[in-house]
């Protein structure tokens, strides 16, 4: 079901493999990753069930800070994030806030 202003696209890999690979890509890009937080885990912790997601929250001062000099606002949405999550049938997807 999709979400406004939510960006959801599907992974042929497993999650974990996904969130590897996004993780990767961002430091490749010269961006700080500032946490990767496991949903999942974070339930069985707790002994709750809870398919795959994790979060990676990233971002890079070069690019965030004009945008906060024009709009400071837009703090609320920085750093940003990523959501790598595995659905009741078993499918991966990554969802990110649309940036328009």
């Amino acid at each position: 079901m999709p979400v406004p202003g939510l960006t959801t696209i599907r992974s042929h890999r497993s999650a974990r493999e996904t969130m590897n690979r996004l993780e990767a890509a961002v430091k490749a890009k010269g961006m700080t990753v500032f946490a990767r937080i496991d949903h999942a885990a974070g339930a069985s912790a707790v002994g709750m069930p809870l398919n795959a997601a994790e979060v990676l929250v990233f971002g890079n001062a070069r690019g965030g800070t004009p945008l906060m000099q024009s709009v400071p606002t837009i703090g609320i949405d920085l750093p940003l994030k990523a959501l790598v999550w595995q659905d009741a049938s078993g499918e991966t997807w990554l969802s990110y806030n649309d940036p328009a």
